[in-house]
């Protein structure tokens, strides 16, 4: 789904942004790049920032210009961190994704990073279908590009649904098995004096509480047994000293 989307730096100013670009769009499945109007970049520094992406920058593709770069995408989203007349209809990162992949279906989509220290100019945005502006605070604006680009690649490869959250192998814990264990900590307060019995209901309520923000697993459950059971053990055995 993301074959179809290009990333396009123009006249990044600094060889490790453009390595950390290839960084980011490697840790989120993309691998088009394109360098519109390029400058002598420390080549070496962008090896060395890229890691293990290196395949993507050795891959990139350089055009004389951003009109050449986007000249076969369909839709063309470029970034702005600046408001304006002409910039008014931007949008977030998260709601173009879902637009983008739709459009890549059957078309290039080009994702547009301006230079870090102007970004695009008013020339360059009006090669471009949609705008999209990172939220920030207002005390500070600028995004480093490479960053930029992390972000918008992010919201790009969630949106795809990919990605699958680790799934909790063992079981959750049944009311029983969590009784159990509530039963074991009873008897250990008590025998280490932690707990009277006047106050022992409370303090027992607390502990559930305490223990009852989460699903607790078989695991979880036989762990907080297993540390009670040995204290238990341990205040048994200094007694009998």
């Amino acid at each position: 789904m993301l074959d179809n989307i290009r990333i396009v730096l123009v006249s990044p100013l600094y060889g490790g942004n453009i390595g950390s670009v290839c960084r980011a769009m490697a840790n989120m499945g993309l691998s088009d790049l394109g360098i519109a109007a390029p400058r002598r970049n420390d080549m070496n520094e962008a090896r060395m920032m890229a890691c293990h992406a290196t395949e993507i920058l050795e891959g990139r593709t350089e055009y004389p210009d951003l009109a050449a770069a986007v000249a076969d995408c369909g839709m063309v989203i470029g970034t702005t961190a600046r408001l304006g007349l002409y910039r008014q209809h931007v949008k977030s990162a998260r709601e173009m994704a879902s637009a983008a992949l739709t459009a890549s279906d059957n078309q290039k989509v080009a994702l547009v990073f301006g230079r870090e220290d102007n970004g695009l100019s008013n020339e360059e945005l009006a090669l471009c279908t949609q705008l999209i502006r990172i939220p920030t605070t207002n005390e500070y604006e600028s995004i480093n590009m490479s960053q930029a680009v992390l972000i918008c690649c992010y919201e790009l490869f969630v949106a795809t649904d990919i990605y699958e959250p680790p799934i909790e192998k063992c079981e959750i814990a049944t009311s029983e098995f969590r009784e159990r264990m509530f039963e074991i900590w009873k008897e250990t307060l008590f025998e280490i004096g932690f707990m009277k019995d006047d106050k022992a209901e409370h303090m027992m309520l607390g502990l559930r509480r305490l223990l009852s923000r989460g699903s607790l697993s078989v695991d979880d459950v036989k762990i907080m047994m297993g540390i009670a059971r040995q204290s238990l053990w341990a205040a048994t055995q200094k007694d009998k000293k």
